[in-house]
């Protein structure tokens, strides 16, 4: 339960232990949705680690990093402790120059987990505190993805817990005009049977469904890949999108052929995507949704990320002219509520006593509520209280967040660089441009072959 206020033993407690004064803290004690009565039970029984630093290291720069410090210094506050964070835009070449160094900082923040998974094997991480595994089962939605993707193979090749997830991003999302869809009659719908038929429908009324844009300079194609991902999800079960992303099965596999072409369900009808088919590899993904907001409009729907308001028109009433719907499943499937996205993991790299009561600190709703209410946080901690988003975007975001059975990390991004950000991008723009969907898959796999 969230207090609006502390009590005063509560509050002495904090103050007793206190490294520095509350006007250090971005939000006072009993200000804010915030849940004050758990930090202030976290905080009676805090470790004294006065005189004690903790280092971490990680590619956040400003002012994401001045939001992460501000969320620390609840932890300074409790503890004592002095928690020094450095962020790097080379980070991922860093870490490994200061790992084979031994100058490690204590904490790393890895944008994804290919390169903590590497270290891990490297026997360059130290796993989590025991118990970390059953808290985030316990406490985050869909928490066994959370301990699934955190779990990598020791130097002696056996699994165990290396990363703790904080700040995720979703992929899953359907963005829209509510007003354009009012005035069309049209209603959000629930699965991707409904999707379906909408789609259809809206061809039907003489109108354009779709805004789809590949385009991306010598990364053009991605866009689609993060469809075929979504659309795995939505055909098939976790461990199967897991074993098609390490090629346990081919990339020629019919299950991944099947997701291939749900995407082509959408994006080669000429009626169906604007511009018609031939122009969704040449349209750039950044102006792909501009015709969602044409008077009339182009389009009445755009999947994409949660980033693409960046190339949204200014001045835009999030609610009125732009909104966003959780991209469906398939109802008769019962697979669930799959999520595709990302997020920062953090692990341990130089361990200590106050390392470990640090990444347990990470643990209470406090440091989460901070960060979610100052920037573009997402966190499928379930302690949260949603009230704490700095918006209504956010939250709404948070909200597909928490309601995912199944999270999964973007499937290009974890398979071979030449493969995900290479051939399955060039094939994407090849499949759209025609060519079927058994031959394009055969020539990635082959490009995966080659790298055996």
């Amino acid at each position: 339960m969230k207090s609006t206020l502390m009590t005063s033993a509560a509050a002495i407690a904090i103050c007793a232990s206190a490294a520095f004064a509350d006007d250090h803290l971005t939000f006072k004690p009993g200000e804010g949705p915030f849940d004050w009565d758990g930090y202030a039970a976290w905080a009676k029984d805090a470790p004294d680690l006065s005189g004690q630093t903790i280092t971490v290291a990680g590619p956040w720069m400003q002012p994401e990093w001045g939001f992460f410090e501000n969320g620390l210094a609840y932890f300074e506050q409790a503890t004592g402790a002095d928690v020094i964070y450095t962020g790097s835009d080379s980070f991922e070449q860093q870490i490994l120059i200061d790992a084979e160094a031994g100058s490690a900082p204590n904490i790393a923040i890895y944008p994804q987990p290919g390169l903590a998974s590497l270290m891990a094997s490297n026997d360059q991480l130290s796993p989590m505190p025991e118990g970390m595994g059953d808290w985030v089962r316990d406490n985050y939605a869909a928490g066994q993805s959370w301990v699934d993707l955190g779990t990598f193979a020791d130097a002696n090749g056996t699994p165990q817990m290396y990363g703790f997830f904080f700040n995720v991003n979703v992929k899953s999302l359907v963005w829209y005009s509510p007003e354009n869809f009012d005035d069309a009659g049209y209603d959000v719908p629930t699965s991707m049977e409904e999707l379906k038929a909408l789609t259809d429908q809206i061809v039907a009324d003489g109108e354009v469904p779709w805004c789809i844009g590949l385009g991306s300079g010598a990364a053009t194609g991605w866009p689609a890949t993060d469809w075929v991902e979504d659309m795995m999800l939505r055909t098939q079960s976790p461990d199967v999108y897991d074993q098609w992303v390490t090629n346990e099965i081919p990339f020629d596999d019919p299950r991944v052929l099947a997701a291939i072409d749900e995407f082509g369900w959408f994006a080669l009808d000429d009626a169906k995507v604007a511009g018609g088919a031939g122009a969704v590899a040449s349209t750039d993904f950044r102006d792909s949704p501009k015709g969602l907001f044409t008077s009339p409009p182009q389009c009445y729907m755009h999947r994409q990320a949660s980033f693409v308001p960046a190339f949204f028109p200014e001045d835009l009433e999030f609610g009125v002219d732009t909104d966003f719907f959780y991209l469906p499943s398939f109802a008769e499937k019962d697979l669930g509520n799959p999520v595709l996205g990302g997020g920062t993991l953090m692990a341990i790299t130089t361990p200590s006593d106050a390392t470990t009561a640090l990444m347990e600190f990470f643990q209470q709703p406090i440091v989460h509520e901070v960060m979610m209410a100052q920037t573009g946080f997402l966190t499928p901690h379930d302690g949260v209280n949603m009230d704490a988003y700095k918006d209504d975007t956010l939250r709404g975001l948070g909200e597909i967040l928490k309601g995912a059975t199944t999270f999964r990390f973007d499937g290009s991004d974890l398979m071979p660089g030449g493969v995900g950000a290479g051939t399955f991008w060039t094939g994407m723009v090849d499949y759209t441009g025609g060519k079927p969907a058994a031959e394009v898959a055969a020539e990635i796999q082959s490009s995966w072959d080659a790298l055996k």
